[in-house]
């Protein structure tokens, strides 16, 4: 409930002249005096994906880096809505903004607004349940996982253009670079993203025909005070050969997941500092689910699947760029469409690479041990 004084009501030269009355200390409390005014759904049904709606205002107008809504089970795993809305004006008068869609499984869940200010600190809103109704026909059993080698699976693309087997040596220089990427703030580590990382060529070696990512604790310390990982990343960019996927192709991988917490595989796609869809980024805090975006076009999903997805599990996971949609495939199925898709002229260099979080929403390493991660192939067919 609001002060009996509404917000709303003081005009935004008088709620600019109140903030600069403020004392140093104060101005930064009253920076900080977002409320969320209402939050939906409160409730859904298990296996329907739902958006959510988070309505705030703000004593003064402000500009916030991202604004979103987070969602926690029972256990506090991060199950958010994905799609948080960036650059969001948030002033006196109110904003709305909307996410994308996900589903949950039945159980009552906590949900709450959030938003990032442009020193990069996060600010937690009232929380409030969310209850997940069970379906009337009870959830739908997963069928049987494809096997990616299986002939009868359609490949989604047409003409092999361009691969990876990992049968030799990494071809740095000519065909992958790693120890820097313009996606990273400082080229070889990116604190402000919540990474670990500082890129080492050293960290991915061939073996037996398969890539294999170790990332070991570093005696060297970021710009946030956090201990580092040398972590092993694989891009086209800045290559001799420089190659780059374009609109209609479809990329496809085999990977194993890691089980060490901390622990953050990716293939996407970056170039001059956006272009970006994620095939997948798997956590293994959240054991049995993908995360898939097109955050060219804002759209996104959290692909659950307990059979196919687990730490430990290989996986075959493809993504075709479409103008007008972008397709998801696990194990030679496709499990999701974006509608949004890349336009005609997108294109982007490929990154594999298994970073280490400790941040917000997932936990870091739990010790020293060294996580790995593996990766059979990566090819492109248009």
């Amino acid at each position: 409930m609001r002060l009996s004084i509404r917000p709303a009501r003081l005009g935004a030269a008088a709620a600019a002249a109140m903030l600069l009355a403020l004392p140093l200390a104060g101005r930064a409390e009253a920076v900080r005096l977002v409320t969320q005014d209402r939050l939906a759904p409160t409730g859904m049904t298990e296996g329907t994906a739902a958006s959510a709606q988070l309505t705030v205002h703000s004593l003064a107008c402000i500009t916030a880096r991202t604004v979103g809504v987070a969602v926690r089970d029972g256990a506090g795993r991060n199950l958010d809505f994905p799609g948080a809305a960036t650059n969001v004006r948030i002033c006196p008068g109110g904003v709305t903004i909307t996410t994308g869609s996900r589903a949950l499984p039945a159980g009552t869940y906590t949900a709450f607004g959030y938003w990032q200010d442009y020193a990069n600190a996060w600010h937690d809103l009232a929380q409030q349940t969310l209850t997940v109704a069970p379906s009337s026909t009870g959830p739908t059993p997963p069928g049987p996982t494809p096997t990616p080698d299986d002939p009868d699976i359609p490949l989604p693309g047409g003409s092999l253009v361009w691969s990876e087997e990992f049968d030799g040596s990494i071809a740095w220089g000519s065909k992958w670079v790693g120890d820097r990427s313009s996606a990273y703030r400082y080229g070889d580590h990116n604190p402000d993203d919540n990474k670990l990382d500082l890129l080492n060529p050293g960290a991915v070696e061939t073996i037996d025909g398969v890539a294999v990512f170790t990332a070991t604790r570093s005696e060297q310390r970021l710009e946030n005070g956090r201990r580092a990982w040398e972590t092993g990343l694989l891009t086209t960019e800045g290559s001799d050969e420089g190659f780059r996927v374009h609109a209609g192709d479809y990329v496809e991988t085999k990977v194993q997941l890691p089980e060490g917490a901390g622990a953050w595989p990716a293939l996407w796609t970056w170039r001059n500092g956006g272009s970006e869809v994620d095939s997948f980024e798997y956590h293994p805090d959240n054991p049995h689910l993908l995360e898939l975006t097109n955050h060219v076009r804002r759209g996104a999903k959290y692909y659950t699947d307990a059979d196919a997805v687990a730490p430990g599990k290989w996986v075959t996971i493809g993504t075709r760029y479409g103008t007008n949609s972008v397709d998801w495939y696990v194990n030679g199925e496709r499990v999701w469409s974006d509608g949004r898709g890349v336009g005609q002229r997108w294109s982007a260099y490929l990154i594999l690479n298994l970073s280490v979080v400790a941040g917000k929403y997932h936990p870091g390493p739990e010790g020293a041990e060294p996580i790995t991660a593996a990766a059979d192939y990566v090819r492109v067919y248009r």
